[in-house]
């Protein structure tokens, strides 16, 4: 009961709980949505470079806009922004759903519906982010938010894929975009029902670009935050292929059809699911540092075994390692980061964070692409994964200096009383 009480007390803020329960109804519809898209486009076109080039397009959008749209939420109301985003995501998933259930769905709506997906993306995605700590009113409540976060969006990666992948096989994708337009109905009656102002900044404003490059300097001049962000963008970029590639494996590797996808979106799921609990369950930030090193690790060696194998069984448990992998590494990295930032410069931080995980993740998706083609995507796959194990050694030896100077904020926010900070 205790353990119980510690992984939900977020659950303590009406607000969280509003949140909590009308985005998890959302994320589901969201999943199915992505899953039935990236079967779709290999249905139609048969490339895994097109599939490469539709997940640019939907992430690219994030290299720009979100630095951007962080400036912005530090002026405005992040509750407000968020209905607004969910409401053109509903539009979109509406007219996907047209298209696809009356036959007349082409390459190229897929291009434009995934680049207009993308840019709703680059501004909800810091949005949402910065908005936590507003929900739950307290900072110590940060890191399990951010993790129960995870929880709900991983609990919905398990359920939409697999649904997806049923439904798919047996109507058709339409119905999944049918579903997830629907979805969105729920994030926007929770939204509407917390208190306006919710999440309206109150300080001073600056010039525009005056406040675009503090962003960047708070981002970048102190060495954990650096580091923390770096780490991201070099797992956006290829640590992340098994998601570009996962429709191949399971057709071309796995002779298996839009189940066995979804069953490995699934495994995904389950494994990063686990991982958030197990961070949900934790107390504080300390200690996160190193779980991003081992679980970076742990993720590069899932992505070699997926990558040899041709067994199902063994291909679905690679799948739930490198989803509790990947989660492990980049909610730990996101508490850190939301931890140690400075709440005038959340938003602002928090945007330039979502350009380099978002807006790097497309030409990781582009190249993971490009090389399936050229190479295979078993060969890619190896190559991702080893990549990641460098990583994660890499990131060790950052591990010293980045203690020694989260130390002194560690201790002025009370979550440390002596020097075995890390």
């Amino acid at each position: 009961m205790e353990r119980a009480g510690l992984v939900f007390r977020a659950f303590s803020s009406r607000n969280y709980r509003l949140y909590f329960i009308g985005l998890s109804v959302s994320v589901i519809g969201s999943w199915m949505q992505s899953t039935a898209m990236s079967w779709l486009v290999y249905r139609l076109t048969g490339s895994a470079m097109l599939l490469g080039v539709i997940a640019f397009l939907a992430q690219v959008p994030s290299l720009v806009l979100t630095p951007l749209a962080g400036v912005l939420l530090d002026r405005i109301e992040k509750r407000r922004v968020i209905m607004w985003t969910q409401v053109l995501a509903m539009a979109q998933a509406a007219v996907l759903a047209t298209l696809v259930l009356t036959g007349v769905i082409a390459t190229w709506h897929l291009v434009v519906l995934s680049l207009a997906l993308g840019m709703v993306h680059a501004i909800d995605a810091p949005a949402r982010q910065s908005f936590v700590v507003h929900l739950v009113g307290r900072k110590d409540l940060l890191g399990n938010a951010i993790a129960l976060n995870s929880t709900m969006f991983n609990a919905a990666r398990l359920v939409g894929p697999f649904v997806a992948g049923i439904l798919v096989a047996s109507v058709g994708e339409g119905i999944c975009f049918l579903i997830n337009a629907v979805s969105y109905v729920a994030a926007i009656t929770s939204l509407g029902m917390m208190p306006a102002g919710l999440g309206k900044p109150t300080g001073p404003r600056k010039h525009f670009l005056h406040e675009l490059h503090e962003g960047f300097a708070a981002a970048f001049s102190f060495m954990p935050l650096r580091t923390l962000i770096m780490h991201v963008a070099f797992i956006s970029l290829v640590g992340m292929s098994y998601n570009v590639l996962a429709p191949i494996f399971a057709r071309e590797v796995l002779h298996g059809d839009a189940r066995t996808f979804g069953c490995l979106t699934a495994g995904v799921g389950c494994g990063a699911l686990c991982a958030a609990l197990f961070l949900a369950s934790r107390r504080t930030a300390v200690g996160l540092s190193s779980v991003v090193a081992v679980a970076t690790g742990l993720l590069g060696v899932s992505l070699v075994v997926f990558s040899q194998s041709r067994v199902f069984a063994l291909s679905l448990g690679a799948m739930v390692v490198a989803g509790f992998g990947a989660l492990a590494t980049l909610a730990s990295c996101n508490t850190l980061v939301q931890t140690i930032v400075d709440d005038r410069k959340r938003g602002r931080v928090m945007g330039i964070y979502m350009m380099f995980f978002l807006g790097v993740a497309p030409f990781g998706s582009l190249l993971m692409g490009w090389l399936a083609q050229t190479i295979g995507a078993p060969t890619t796959q190896m190559l991702s994964g080893l990549a990641c194990i460098a990583g994660a050694l890499a990131f060790s030896t950052r591990l010293p200096e980045m203690r020694r100077l989260k130390r002194p904020l560690y201790i002025e926010m009370g979550l440390l009383q002596s020097t075995n900070g890390r």
